[in-house]
């Protein structure tokens, strides 16, 4: 059947003649947990053994955070706006669009990381 836009591909949703595929899985946790136990310490290859190592200590720690670097063109720093030269007409246009802006309404509610106040 071709597709239709507007209409779900799968109108009846996921089958349950299976039951639920992640409680089947659950049931399964222990199993799977001595498995990677036994590869991250009795593994064939090194890979195999630190591939088994990672998926335990992200199950157990969690997945270490990711950092992203940013710039502006070619690796210069990113260029931030100087609001204190608008006009208060173009600040209330601004935050018309975009929400309050640091420091404009006496809180820190346009400022999520507090970075433009001096009080702590």
């Amino acid at each position: 059947m071709p597709f239709v836009k507007g209409q779900s591909g799968n109108p009846a949703g996921r089958r349950k003649e299976h039951g639920d595929i992640r409680e089947l899985a659950r049931a399964k946790t222990g199993d799977a947990l001595k498995a990677l136990v036994q590869v991250a310490t009795k593994g064939k290859s090194e890979s195999a053994r630190v591939s088994a190592a990672t998926a335990l200590l992200d199950r157990a720690y969690g997945k270490p955070p990711q950092s992203h670097e940013m710039s502006g063109p070619g690796g210069a720093p990113i260029a931030i706006a100087d609001l204190s030269r608008l006009s208060n007409e173009q600040l209330a246009t601004l935050e018309t669009v975009f929400g309050p802006l640091a420091g404009s309404g006496g809180d820190d509610e346009g400022d999520p990381g507090g970075e433009g106040s001096a009080a702590g």
